[in-house]
């Protein structure tokens, strides 16, 4: 008699330079693609993993999760399998955990509220190229923080969401949004239970040109009751963009590795 699969998530973070997002792509390397073959070169059996969300070419991601299901592992065979996945992985791909989960866990249906962060660097700086969006002139932040505030008054985000996608609604509920500086960074941090295809991007477009007045308050609330895209502002670079946290009931994780 066979043992019954048992599931995990895969806990890991990737700089999304050399990728075209987390999901397998025809003829464009992913994230997935990637983990996929390395799992499958360690068990010598094909392994597919379901993504806890799908991120945009050159976004970036400090923590994502992801699952598979494998016959039983010892916690000592997770610590081992963890080792070598990152001796096969490229250096922009690093595996920070692996938990042994409920069998019906899901990385993408069971997580709770997903936050990204949004990196813009208020003066040319070398050591960010590639991992905070250059901005330059003057932005009033203050207003801006009065912008994101407004989020959370809404759920209809089409106006942010990336046209024609295959989703049932464009609802979201924004549990949190704010500005705020760090040294030479200006950093917005947004955290909601769902996002729209492009939708952060859109929206610290959209806050940028409140921030330089180029748009009011008024017309701010106006973009998002439009539902229309053309209306709100245009997409920051990805490369300014990380998904930092992930949350999950802490009933589906049965153990830990640390």
């Amino acid at each position: 008699m066979e043992p019954i699969p048992h599931r995990y998530f895969i806990q890991l973070s990737f700089n999304g330079k050399n990728y075209h997002g987390w999901q397998i792509q025809k003829n464009a390397p992913s994230v997935q693609a990637i983990l996929e073959k390395a799992l499958s070169v360690m068990f010598n059996d094909e392994v597919q993993l379901v993504g806890c969300g799908r991120t945009d070419a050159g976004v970036h991601a400090r923590m994502f999760y992801a699952h598979f299901d494998h016959d039983p592992l010892t916690l000592e065979q997770r610590v081992r399998l963890m080792y070598k996945l990152n001796g096969y992985l490229p250096e922009d791909i690093a595996v920070r955990n692996i938990f042994l989960v409920r069998s019906n866990a899901h990385t993408r249906f069971d997580a709770t509220s997903r936050t990204y962060r949004y990196q813009i660097s208020k003066s040319k700086n070398p050591f960010l190229v590639g991992f905070a969006h250059f901005f330059f002139g003057s932005l009033d932040v203050e207003l801006m923080n009065t912008g994101a505030s407004v989020l959370l008054e809404y759920k209809d985000f089409t106006s942010f969401s990336k046209s024609h996608t295959q989703v049932k609604t464009n609802h979201c509920n924004i549990m949190d949004a704010r500005w705020e500086e760090e040294g030479d960074l200006l950093v917005f941090t947004i955290t909601a239970d769902r996002f729209l295809r492009n939708m952060v991007r859109a929206i610290v477009g959209t806050l940028l040109e409140l921030g330089q007045h180029k748009i009011t308050l008024g017309e701010f609330h106006w973009i998002i009751e439009s539902r229309n895209r053309s209306e709100a502002g245009m997409s920051v670079p990805a490369h300014g963009l990380y998904l930092v946290d992930v949350s999950y009931p802490e009933d589906i994780f049965l153990n830990y590795v640390w």
